[in-house]
This record gives structure tokens, sequence and C-alpha cells, in this order.
């Protein structure tokens, strides 16, 4: 551990105490850590409390934890669950930073090449470099993640190494100070000031680093000294207060030193001259030329301006790191010691067992005709095999532990089966599927008269956008969620339900794991009776576990007949309920309703702007759907030539849409 860092405890605020199962719990997991080994299982039903059990754990083992969820709307509420419950500690958020991302690749049978094209969310950037820069200031860091932890993320060592460190009373020189920021890759630009930026006005230098939204610094010199530093408002220029000292880390993980830039671009032009030649000696002539001139111009951008684009595919050269070597990611970032949890393990293990193998497909094919070198397939997710063994302490979190965890644990697990509010897992209905669609809205509307939230999760996104515009037209004030829309959309999507703004959220698999919604008290499950991935008995019982937050939750499976999954579930439900409901007859409790507030997510005011303005309650008329798309078109145009690409981005997913609309339509 690096003594320099901030050597505080974490200390969890809550006014509630570990109550029904959670204090045991928390004891066995202990032991387990202490005594059998270093991978532990929680059984914890939906709604006992698992993240406040694993809150306590954290503060138990006092070891900086990273939290892995398998989708970032879980990511999220997590992140949002822990601030709450840490709020004197660094609770950071790491997920991809894409809104939209279409990597590179190529079609050989077509011969069609697609270019890299994403937008990438400047507010997620930013808690990125929160995230790693606290990992090096503090020892009480929590980090909720996505998968995305286990991508190639660049070196730690030169990411630390190349910080650059500043104190009132140190001598030096102004212009050296320019030029290491620009070496860390700060931009400089005295009139449009922003992240990643840094302006000059005489012995004054103020500089907006990567990790912040609000705040800037301001370094005043007389002479060669370092007279103050200053916290500052970057919009007003007013001083907020002075302090002693600053660190200014990368606005790039992929950041290098001079020394190994220069090694990293020797090895490039050696791997090159090898390919060519293995190439030219097949006689692939296309593929010959087509490689050397990208990678001739990424050199080039490379030496004079230190990255280019795409610089993620040079990162083994760049780490120094050898042929098949795994990649750096988040967890190099964390210190040898730490806790590792899985939250929805069933899920998120699987999902990190296979990121690897789809990346890999991709890439190969670029190499094989010439579109990238061999060691672009060393920029890629950790092998699962690599995963495991970056690991201190793991605790795999589940109401449906999988097989693989079960094994890893020898069948030793930790159940938290009781709720301390003393719910019950839900009643199940099961009614016919013919009429599914027409019943399920007269369910609707009951739930909605007594001022109640409905969830619905249909087998196909097709069918929930169909089956949104058809409840909508009825009357309904429905929304629908699955893969394509964007992150933060996604979160305010179940901020609105929680507010009431509609009344029903219809979707499929990303609707099951973790979502804590208290107002939900009825959940639908169409077709249950589809046996398969998103109707199997794990599946199933998360699905039912959505109602298991509200006293008044309850099931209605659509089925035509008894699968062996649908009564798996429905016996595992049981059992715990029959268990719940001794513990509250042994203990005279009254179940209640789960209460949770309603908090804004904590990635700055852009997200919430983003998702008004263009908030899916925007219709057109089919006749004005070309016009409005010529309109955005222009629009579009003027903003990237005003040089404003994210507005242009923005007009061009809307644009996309409505296209995709008009194809729908026919």
């Amino acid at each position: 551990m690096d003594t320099s860092k901030l050597q505080n405890p974490f200390e969890l605020s809550s006014p509630h105490q570990p109550a029904g199962d959670q204090p045991e719990a928390i004891q066995s997991l202990l032991r387990g850590f202490e005594q059998s080994g270093t991978e532990q299982v929680l059984l914890g039903v939906t709604g006992s409390g698992k993240t406040f059990t694993c809150a306590n754990l954290i503060k138990k083992i006092q070891r900086p934890t990273l939290v892995i969820a398998h989708n970032k709307t879980l990511a999220a509420q997590l992140y949002e669950e822990f601030s709450g419950l840490f709020p004197k500690n660094a609770v950071e958020y790491f997920v991809s930073y894409y809104d939209y991302y279409q990597p590179e690749a190529y079609v050989p049978s077509t011969d069609t090449f697609i270019d890299k094209d994403s937008s990438i969310n400047e507010s997620i950037d930013r808690m990125r470099h929160s995230a790693t820069q606290a990992l090096f200031e503090r020892n009480d860091v929590i980090i909720v993640s996505s998968v995305s932890c286990i991508y190639g993320l660049g070196s730690a060592e030169a990411y630390h190494s190349m910080n650059v460190q500043l104190e009132v009373g140190m001598e030096v020189d102004r212009d050296k100070i320019l030029r290491d920021l620009i070496e860390i890759q700060f931009e400089r630009n005295d009139f449009d000031f922003h992240r990643g930026r840094f302006r000059v006005r005489g012995d004054v230098v103020e500089v907006f680093p990567a990790h912040q939204f609000e705040q800037a610094y301001r370094i005043e010199w007389f002479g060669d000294e370092i007279e103050k530093i200053s916290v500052i408002d970057p919009l007003r220029g007013q001083t907020i207060r002075d302090i002693d000292k600053i660190s200014l880390f990368p606005t790039s993980h992929y950041v290098v030193t001079p020394q190994d830039k220069e090694r990293a671009i020797n090895s490039i032009r050696d791997e090159l001259r090898e390919r060519l030649q293995e190439l030219r000696k097949n006689e692939r002539v296309l593929e010959s030329q087509r490689l050397e001139q990208r990678t001739m111009y990424d050199l080039e951008m490379i030496e004079e301006m230190g990255y280019c684009n795409g610089i993620e595919n040079y990162s083994r050269h760049l780490t120094g790191r050898r042929p098949g070597q795994s990649p750096p990611t988040l967890l190099d970032y964390f210190p040898d010691e730490f806790l590792l949890i899985v939250d929805e393990s069933h899920q998120t293990i699987p999902q990190i067992g296979a990121m690897y193998r789809g990346d890999q497909s991709r890439k190969t094919t670029l190499v094989e005709h010439g579109f990238r070198l061999p060691s672009a397939l060393d920029n890629r997710p950790l092998q699962f095999d690599e995963f495991m063994k970056l690991r201190d302490r793991m605790l795999y979190v589940s109401a449906t532990p999988g097989n693989f965890e079960l094994e890893r644990c020898e069948g030793v697990v930790t159940e938290q089966i009781i709720r301390p509010t003393g719910l019950l897992d839900p009643p199940v209905e099961i009614r016919p599927a013919k009429h599914q669609v027409d019943d399920l809205l007269e369910e609707i509307r009951v739930c909605v008269e007594n001022g109640q939230r409905v969830l619905v999760t249909t087998l196909t996104k097709r069918m929930s956008e169909d089956l949104t515009e058809f409840y909508a037209d009825s009357g309904v004030r429905v929304r629908y969620l699955h893969s394509d829309i964007d992150t933060l959309e996604r979160i305010e999507l179940i901020k609105g339900l929680r507010l009431g703004e509609y009344d029903v959220l219809v979707g499929i698999n990303l609707l099951r794991e973790g979502l804590d919604i208290p107002e939900v008290a009825l959940v639908a499950i169409l077709d249950a009776d589809k046996e398969g991935f998103l109707r199997s008995d794990r599946a199933l019982i998360q699905t039912m576990g959505r109602a298991a937050r509200n006293v008044e939750g309850r099931i209605i499976l659509y089925a035509d007949k008894m699968t062996r999954s649908m009564n798996s579930a429905m016996d595992e439900t049981s059992r715990r309920r029959t268990i719940q409901e001794a513990f509250n007859t042994e203990h005279n409790i009254t179940p209640t309703s789960v209460t949770r507030e309603i908090r804004d997510f904590k990635a700055g005011d852009d997200f919430a702007q983003k998702a008004k303005k263009h908030d899916s309650n925007e219709h057109f008329e089919v006749d004005s759907i070309p016009a409005e798309i010529v309109k955005l078109k222009a629009e579009m145009k003027k903003a990237a030539q005003a040089l404003e690409f994210e507005e242009a981005a923005s007009l061009r997913d809307r644009i996309r849409t409505l296209e995709n609309l008009l194809l729908k339509l026919g």
C-alpha cells in the first residue's frame, strides 16, 4: 500500500442497523474469508438488503473495493446506493464512456470496411478519470463498474508516474510546467476553457483537470516560485478556496513517457517491417500497401502529437508488454489487497467469460486483411483465467448463484433469505397466453387507479416496441427499455417510472437484475412457457423479484403450459416465502413496503439536459418526418461547421431514429 495515500477508514452512514439475517450473513462472510479462502457466495433474495450487507462487509474488511455489475443501469443504481452509504469516502463510477460505439470491422464477403464511429460521453469520461485518480490518492475507494473494467486501459505505472505535482513555494520554471502539461495530453486553449485544457495569462496558469466538471485550478508564479494555488470556478473565474498542493493526472489513460514513446515507435516499426515481409512473400500486395499506409500515418501522429486515432491498438507496444501478455486494465490500478464484489454473478460471470472471444474474432479479420498489425490482437479484454488471477478476495452476490460460483465455493453458500421489512416473495398467478395483451391491459388500468407501477417483460425488442405503441394508443402512460437506449436515458427512464411520469415500463432482460423500484406492484411475464435463456428458472426468479419490494406485489405468468423452469422457480419462491412467514410470526412483524429516496444521478448536469432535449415523448406526424429530417440535417451541418461536434452527433442520432421509423412504417 502506498503510504503517501490518504489513509481514511471506510465510514458507513445509515440510520439502520443490520437486521433479519443480515448480521449472521456478515459474520459468515467474514469467517469465510478468514478461514476457508478468497471466494465466498452470498445468496440474497431481492429486497433482503444485499447492498447493505456488502457495505457492512467493506466497513469490516477496510480494503479498496471493486463492484462489478453486468450492465450500466445496474451499475448506476449501485453507485447511487454506495454513495449514500459512504458519503465521506470516495465512491466512483467506471463504465464504458461510449454513448454510441461502432467498432472498426471488415466484411470479406462484400469487401466492406466499416470505420470506427463513436460518441464519447464527457461526463462518464470524467468519472473514469476520477476513479483511477482516486486509487492513487487514497485508500478508501469503492469503484462501481460494468465489465468494461476488464478491457485494456493503458499502463497504470505510466499514468501515475507522469502526474504533475505542484505545491506552494516550489521553485520550477513556468514554461517547463507548460511542456509537462502538453506531454500528459492537456491542450492549450486561451479562449475555450474546459476539461482537459489549460490557458496562460502571464505568470498565471489555469488548468482544467480531466476528472473535474465544476472546478479548475489557478497557479500563480512570482519569478520561478509558485506563490499561490487556488481552486476556481472556471465559468466566472472566482476563487473558491486556496490550497497548498495539487496533482494533475494525464487526460488520457494511454499516456506514455518520452522514453516509452520512442521505444514504442521503434517496436511498431519493427513489427510493421516483419509483417510487410510476410504479406509480400505471400503476394498479398493490397494488404501490405493498406497496412503500410495506415501504420505510417499513425506513427507520424504519435511522434508529433503523442497520440493517434485508435491508439489503443498499439497498447502492447506502448506498455512494453510481451505478445500474448494480458493487457493492463482497471484491476491493475488497484493495490494487491482489495475486495472484488461481483453483483448478479449468475449474469456477470458468463459475460466476463464471453468478452474475449467476440473481440478476437473481429480483430483477427482486420489483421488478416491488412487493416491492423497483429499486435492489435493484444488490445483486448482479459481472458477469464487472467481475470481470476488478478482478484484478491472475491464475493459473488446473487439471488440465483450460477453453477460456476457454487463449484468455486464447494457448495458453501451464505444465505440471506429474510427481509428486514417482513416482505414476502410475491404470489404467482398463471394465466393463458392466448389473450395476454388484452388481459394485461385491464390489469394495468387497475394498478394505475391504485397509483402503482407495472413492469412487463417480453421476449424480443420488436415486441417491446410494438406493445408499448399499442398500450400508448390505448391511453396508458408507457415506455420501453432495451439495449439500444443510451446509458443515461435508461437511468432517466427508471427515475421517471418511480416519479410517476409514466406507469408502465416494458423491456426484455434488462428489467431483470437489480432494478430497485419499490413502487412496482405488478410484474407481468409474457410467454413465460417459452423455455430458454430469458425464461430459465434463474431468469424467472430474478424477474419475479422485481415485485418483492412492494407489500402489494404480485406476479402474473402468461403461459399455456407448465414448464420445468416455471415449476422450479415457483418452488424456490415458495420455499423463501415459508421462511419469511415463519420469521414474521416469530417476531410479530407486519410486512411493509421498501422506501427508497429518489436521487439524481451524479454525473453532470449535461446528462439531464440531454435526456430532456431528446425525450422519448417527441412525436411527429408521418407526413412531416421527411421535412424534419431535412431540417435536422441542416442543423447538423451547421453545428459541425461551428465545431460543435457533440451537438452534431446528437442531431445525427435523431436523424437515424427518424429514418429507422420511416423504414418501419414502410
